[in-house]
C-alpha cells in the first residue's frame, strides 16, 4: 500500500480461591480469545478473521481489507466465543505518547491507543525512528496479522478516521475512510473472569459439599 495523501504523511478476580496468570498481559483464553490484562480488553486472537467475509470490499474480497464504514459494520454485527459486543479499537485523542505534538494523535510509539498499545507494548514493537523501516513486532499468541493498517473506531472527522500501520513502524495516522484497512475487533472485559454471582455460588456449593463429606465422617 502507498503512503501517499495529506492524511498518510500527516500521519479482576475475586479472592475465593480462583487463580488467575499474574505478571502476564496478553492471557489466551482459549476459543479464539486473547485477554489484555493491561487494558481489560479481549481481542480476537485471528487478527484478519474478516477475510472473505460479506464486509471484504478493500484490493480483493478475501484479503479482509475493508472500508472504514465496513469495517465498522463487521465488527459491530460480529457475534463470536458467545459475545455480540465487539468493536473496533478505540483511539485516545489528544495522545501526548505520540511523538507528533497535540492536539493531533499522530506519530509512532503511541500507547494510549488501543492498537497503538497492542503494537508498541504488549508485541515488542520497536521503533526506530519515525521514517525508517522497524523489526515488525512478533505476533504474540495472535495469527494473521496484516502487515498493513488496521482501523481505528475512532473518526477522524467526516471524512478520515485513525489507521495504526502494523506494516510500516506501527504509525498511526488518520486516512480516507473509503480506503482499505484490516479490521481487528475487540471487546471490554474478560471473558475468563466467572461473574461475581456464579462464583459465590461455586464456592458455596463446594462449602456444603465438603461440610456433607465431614459430617459424614
Amino acid at each position: 500500500m502507498n503512503c501517499t495523501g495529506i492524511a498518510r504523511i500527516t500521519w479482576g478476580c475475586i479472592a475465593l480461591g480462583f487463580a488467575v496468570a499474574a505478571n502476564a498481559a496478553l492471557l489466551d483464553r482459549g476459543g479464539g480469545l486473547i485477554y489484555d490484562s493491561d487494558r481489560n480488553v479481549t481481542w480476537l486472537a485471528n487478527a484478519n478473521l474478516g477475510a472473505g467475509s460479506a464486509y471484504d470490499d478493500g484490493f480483493l474480497n478475501n484479503d479482509g481489507l475493508m472500508t472504514w464504514q465496513s469495517a465498522v459494520a463487521w465488527a459491530t454485527g460480529l457475534s463470536y466465543g458467545g459475545y455480540d459486543d465487539w468493536r473496533l479499537p478505540n483511539t485516545a485523542v489528544p495522545d501526548a505518547t505520540c511523538s507528533m505534538v497535540p492536539p493531533a494523535a499522530f506519530g509512532v510509539n503511541c500507547t494510549g491507543s488501543e492498537l497503538g498499545h497492542l503494537y508498541n507494548t504488549e508485541l515488542g514493537g520497536t521503533v526506530l525512528n519515525p521514517v525508517g523501516p522497524t523489526p515488525a513486532p512478533g505476533p504474540g499468541p495472535f495469527t494473521n496479522i496484516l502487515a498493513d493498517g488496521y482501523w481505528s473506531g475512532t473518526a477522524y472527522d467526516a471524512t478520515f478516521a485513525y489507521v495504526v500501520n502494523f506494516g510500516f513502524s506501527g504509525q498511526q495516522a488518520a486516512d480516507n475512510k473509503t480506503l482499505g484497512y484490516g479490521a481487528w475487533a475487540v471487546r471490554d472485559g474478560d471473558v475468563g473472569v466467572v461473574p461475581a454471582p456464579a462464583a459465590l455460588w461455586l464456592f458455596g456449593t463446594a462449602l456444603i459439599g465438603l461440610a456433607g463429606r465431614l459430617r459424614r465422617r
